[in-house]
């Protein structure tokens, strides 16, 4: 059927046949997962309206700042300074996929097994799917795992990519690197923008980046009330579209919805009866669509209060120090900002493990459920020392490895149902 991004998506070089495929898929998806909710905030339309619109009104808005100069920098990680992109007036959006549609295309020049996420984004640039990554003028990697490290290689033959080497430890010597990783940054982005960031462009950009972290934080403090006034899957929805929705817009709306949310709480008002069990989820980050998980969970009679992840309190649990002016005063508050990430690709890890436990202590969760994507290393290797950490504190938990296919649903579906009856 034809609609009127046709010539835009054409332009763009998508396989528009696959491409239509895509996005009936993902509204029906979408439709099964979120919209048959009850109870649902009102604030929630804007996000299933950006969700209507995620390759048709966003794409526009993009292609619209690029006539008018402006440059489009895509993101794989919550690693990369966005406050320096958005210092240089360019538009920051993430990239991560998570659908299975690309596969056959990746394991054409990828192993079968790499992890989910990783062939997802190499699939959809091979089948040409995504008008995010073809309305990008750079995509920016990092050194996370070796498999995302190894995959850029590959995709930089087929779309303009810089990768920033992250450091694996966190001493003195890890952070001067990192230090002179940001400065490099920096000088690439001023390249590829072709603006010049000033102390004056960065501290607006650090403000701008904080406000929508401190929304966020207050949307994570306002759910934990009892009953749970919102459910897990909408907050995840929220965080996902946070990537590469405009900040401002997103910040505002997100206000808005609080504002909403609070009154739902002084009014005892939940989605769910105050006696559902209070999980918590952690591990690898969840890009959409991949709402899998939190669907068979709550669907089993759970609701998730607290996401442990990249798209949860990972990219918003630290803010970036403002009280810096010069230049060389933001940048190492960057630095300290971004070095404060407790991603599985670092050795030693305590802080995640003690961050995880004090989390669920605090969510007052009954059990925490761990996941990791099939093949992903750092986290599926690191599960082991967050039970130990989560059995030492009393804190039950289920550790899960999936990927984007529906196969295993069911079987999934039981494990938590299991898990349930013993936090019960």
């Amino acid at each position: 059927m034809p609609t009127p991004y046709d010539d835009m998506w054409e332009k763009l070089n998508l396989d528009l046949a696959a491409h239509e495929g895509l996005l009936q898929v993902l509204g029906k998806f979408y439709g099964d997962i979120y919209l048959t909710q009850e109870g649902r905030l009102k604030g929630m339309e804007y996000l299933d309206f950006v969700l209507s619109e995620v390759h048709g009104l966003r794409i526009k808005e993009l292609q619209e700042a690029k006539a008018q100069g402006r440059k489009v920098i895509g993101t794989f990680c919550v690693f990369v300074p966005e406050e320096l992109v958005l210092a240089a007036d360019a538009v920051c959006v993430g990239l991560c996929a998570g659908a299975e549609i690309g596969k056959e295309a990746a394991e054409k020049i990828l192993p079968r097994n790499t992890c989910a996420l990783i062939k997802s984004f190499v699939g959809f640039k091979l089948s040409r799917l995504c008008p995010f990554i073809e309305s990008c003028d750079l995509v920016v990697g990092e050194t996370t795992c070796d498999g995302k490290k190894k995959a850029y290689e590959i995709f930089d033959e087929y779309a303009p990519v810089y990768v920033m080497e992250i450091p694996q430890m966190k001493q003195t010597c890890d952070r001067e690197l990192w230090k002179a990783e940001v400065r490099r940054f920096k000088e690439r982005i001023e390249e590829v923008a072709g603006k010049e960031i000033t102390a004056a462009r960065l501290k607006e950009a650090i403000k701008l980046g904080n406000r929508r972290r401190r929304v966020l934080q207050r949307l994570n403090q306002l759910r934990t009330a009892v009953p749970t006034p919102i459910s897990g899957r909408d907050v995840l929805l929220i965080n996902q579209v946070s990537f590469y929705d405009d900040p401002v817009r997103f910040t505002a709306k997100i206000g808005e919805l609080c504002d909403e949310l609070e009154k739902r709480v002084k009014a005892g008002e939940g989605v769910v009866p105050s006696g559902t069990p209070r999980l918590m989820l952690s591990g690898c980050p969840m890009a959409v669509p991949n709402w899998k998980l939190p669907y068979i969970v709550e669907s089993s009679g759970a609701v998730i209060i607290g996401e442990e992840s990249c798209i949860g309190t990972r990219n918003i649990r630290d803010l970036v120090d403002e009280s810096g002016d010069t230049m060389e005063e933001m940048l190492e508050a960057l630095v300290d900002r971004y070095l404060r990430i407790d991603c599985a690709c670092f050795t030693p890890n305590k802080e995640r493990l003690q961050n995880i436990v004090s989390m669920a202590k605090d969510l007052q969760v009954k059990g925490v459920i761990h996941f990791a994507l099939n093949f992903c290393q750092p986290y599926a290797i690191e599960a082991f020392k967050v039970g130990r950490a989560l059995e030492a504190a009393g804190i039950p938990m289920l550790s899960i490895e999936t990927d984007y296919s529906m196969e295993d649903v069911e079987q999934l579906k039981t494990r938590v149902e299991a898990f349930l009856e013993m936090v019960r």
